[in-house]
C-alpha cells in the first residue's frame, strides 16, 4: 500500500495519521508541515495515529523524533503514538521512541477532518539533506541508533 500522511488540528492539538508504507518521498512535505505546526501559537500537543501504517522508513522516523525533541525543548507533553500492530510497537521501542513518546496500544482512532500531505517536489540535494538531518536526529536518541546510521550519514555527507 502506497504511503500517505493525513493531518488535522483543533485547538492546538495536532493529529498525524500515517497510512500504508510511509517513505522518504513525503519527507519534504512532512518537514514543511512540522514547521507550520510549531509556528502555530496555539500548538499544545501531537498525536500520531499509526494504526493504519504498514511500514515507516527511517527518514520518517527521524522527522517524528524531531517533533518529540522539539516538544521536549518547549517543555510540552510527550507526543502520543497510537499503535495497533505488535511489529510496529517493537520497531518504535527498538529505536528508543519509548523515551520520547507516550506509546499506547489501541484500535484505530476515528477519522478527523483534515487533509493529506502531498509529495513536495525538490532537488536531489534537498532530499539528501532531509535524509541526513532525519538520521542525525535518530542517531542522537541512543548509541544503538548512532551505530546503525553512522555509516549511512557519513556516506551521504561525503557524496
Amino acid at each position: 500500500m502506497i504511503g500517505e500522511i493525513q493531518v488535522a488540528s483543533q485547538h492546538g492539538v495536532y493529529v498525524i495519521r500515517l497510512i500504508g508504507d510511509v517513505r522518504m518521498v513525503l519527507c519534504l512535505s512532512f518537514d514543511t508541515y512540522i514547521g507550520t505546526m510549531f509556528g502555530d501559537p496555539d500548538f499544545v500537543s501531537v498525536v500520531f495515529d499509526l494504526t493504519a501504517a504498514a511500514a515507516v522508513d527511517s527518514t520518517t522516523l527521524g522527522l517524528m523524533a524531531k517533533i518529540a525533541l522539539q516538544c521536549q525543548r518547549r517543555e510540552l507533553a510527550k507526543p502520543v503514538l497510537l499503535i495497533e500492530a505488535q511489529g510496529m510497537l517493537r520497531l518504535f521501542e527498538t529505536m528508543g521512541f519509548d523515551e520520547i513518546f507516550l506509546i499506547t496500544r489501541c484500535a484505530p482512532a476515528p477519522s478527523a477532518q483534515g487533509f493529506s500531505l502531498r509529495c513536495e517536489e525538490g532537488t536531489e540535494n534537498a532530499f539528501k539533506s532531509q535524509v541526513i538531518d532525519a538520521h542525525k536526529v535518530l542517531m542522537s536518541l541512543n548509541q544503538n541508533n548512532h551505530n546503525a546510521f553512522k555509516s549511512l550519514v557519513d556516506a551521504l555527507e561525503n557524496q
